[in-house]
């Protein structure tokens, strides 16, 4: 239901609730569509907590490389939270409706953290350059210091970034429709619906996001040039195979992250194309954050040995604490015995 505040000027409202339509066209099978985004929200949530913890507490994955990648991992555990629960309900309730001021959070949120997600890539893609590239220098380029500095200007450069985006967002006026065709808060399905004049914004918002992710994805590009242009160089195939290994990983994901967001906001904006827009969307904000830990776990052996020592240490905790816990029963039981002999 639309929610209007009748202002003094005649036949004009200024609209106070959003209805993202999402995927409209398959509300027959919401309940199916509910059990399969409340999968992907779970295993996203665990399989990205689980490698921030394995980060945070295996000494040998305490170097740069799993620095950025617990950083990462913690970004898209904030990431999918962002968009997933408020579609999940919608799929649940039915409501579609969302407050402006709910959707301009979401919107922030999500802005925010796009944004973190670019500089941390770069990051990242830096790393394996040093470490390929110049890897006598590795130790003390990739010092702890740069590290933190890095990782830190990501998540302040993200902050700067979609705090300029959402002042400007701000100022737009909305007096209907009040329908987004979207399953989240976007900026320019947002921008649709404004009865203000949106080209300055659309300069401006084009610009700052531009000045924003132009530079990491040019240092991320930057770095793989040179990383392949060494691989190729090394003489036995065995070592670019060894080469090609360390940074495998990370180039999936990059290509996968750049590559469905240029497709997304590449497409022109017309009604026609818009479900393969929700689509794309769909692959960059939901299934990213999936497959991350995935690539990460089943393709990087260090990954999986930490999860290895893990669930043995886990295990034998486990069957340590069991063995105590006999002992002490057994005493208990002795000393009552003992206690009732003498009396």
């Amino acid at each position: 239901m639309q929610v209007a505040e009748t202002l003094g000027l005649q036949n004009q409202t200024v609209i106070k609730e959003f209805i993202l339509l999402g995927f409209k066209h398959l509300q027959s099978i919401r309940i199916i569509l509910l059990l399969v985004f409340l999968i992907i929200y779970i295993m996203t949530i665990a399989g990205n907590v689980l490698i921030v913890l394995l980060v945070a507490t295996d000494r040998h994955l305490h170097t740069p490389m799993y620095f950025f990648l617990g950083n990462l991992s913690c970004l898209e555990f904030f990431y999918s939270s962002a968009i997933l629960p408020r579609m999940l309900a919608s799929f649940f309730n039915g409501d579609r409706s969302i407050s402006v001021n709910g959707c301009f959070v979401q919107h922030y949120f999500f802005a925010y953290l796009a944004a973190v997600e670019c500089y941390l890539l770069s990051a990242m893609s830096y790393d394996r350059y040093v470490a390929i590239c110049k890897p006598l220098h590795y130790v003390s380029v990739m010092n702890g210091k740069l590290c933190l500095h890095m990782a830190s200007g990501s998540w302040v450069t993200g902050f700067i970034a979609s705090t300029i985006t959402i002042i400007l967002m701000s100022r737009l006026v909305f007096c209907g429709p009040n329908e987004i065709d979207h399953f989240f808060c976007d900026t320019y399905p947002i921008m649709q619906l404004s009865c203000s004049n949106t080209l300055l914004l659309r300069i401006l918002i084009l610009t700052f996001v531009s000045l924003f992710t132009l530079p990491p994805f040019t240092l991320s590009l930057l770095s793989y040039t040179y990383i392949i242009s060494t691989i190729i160089k090394i003489p036995s195939t065995i070592g670019k195979q060894k080469a090609f290994s360390t940074c495998s990983s990370h180039l999936i994901v990059v290509t996968i992250y750049y590559g469905s967001i240029t497709v997304a906001y590449a497409l022109p904006d017309l009604n026609s194309l818009s479900n393969w827009n929700k689509l794309i969307s769909a692959f960059y904000t939901i299934l990213t954050p999936l497959i991350n830990p995935l690539i990460y776990s089943l393709r990087n052996k260090e990954v999986k040995d930490s999860l290895q020592r893990s669930t043995v240490i886990a295990w034998v905790r486990n069957q340590v604490s069991n063995h105590n816990s006999r002992i002490l029963q057994t005493n208990i039981t002795r000393q009552s015995e003992n206690v009732s002999k003498k009396k």
